[in-house]
């Protein structure tokens, strides 16, 4: 494979995430989520549109707040 080609597989959104279902079943908003897990409201609107992906520290702290794991919240496609 070219590098050009495997540079942008690299860099294209290769995580999904549910974080909005599971916030959403919560009845929390944005920032009430944001606040309990130390973060912005703006970091989890980024999340929940796919524009950001979380550090594997925000990631846990997220899947520890909702009680499922982390495969749950976020997947590779």
């Amino acid at each position: 494979m070219l590098a050009s080609k495997r540079l942008l597989l690299l860099s294209a959104n290769m995580i999904d995430n549910k974080v909005k279902h599971f916030r959403e079943q919560k009845n929390l908003t944005q920032e009430q989520l944001g606040h309990a897990v130390g973060v912005s409201r703006q970091t989890i609107i980024a999340i929940e549109k796919g524009n950001y992906e979380p550090s594997l520290v925000l990631a846990m702290r997220l899947a520890k707040f909702f009680k499922v794991r982390v495969e749950d919240l976020f997947m590779l496609h």
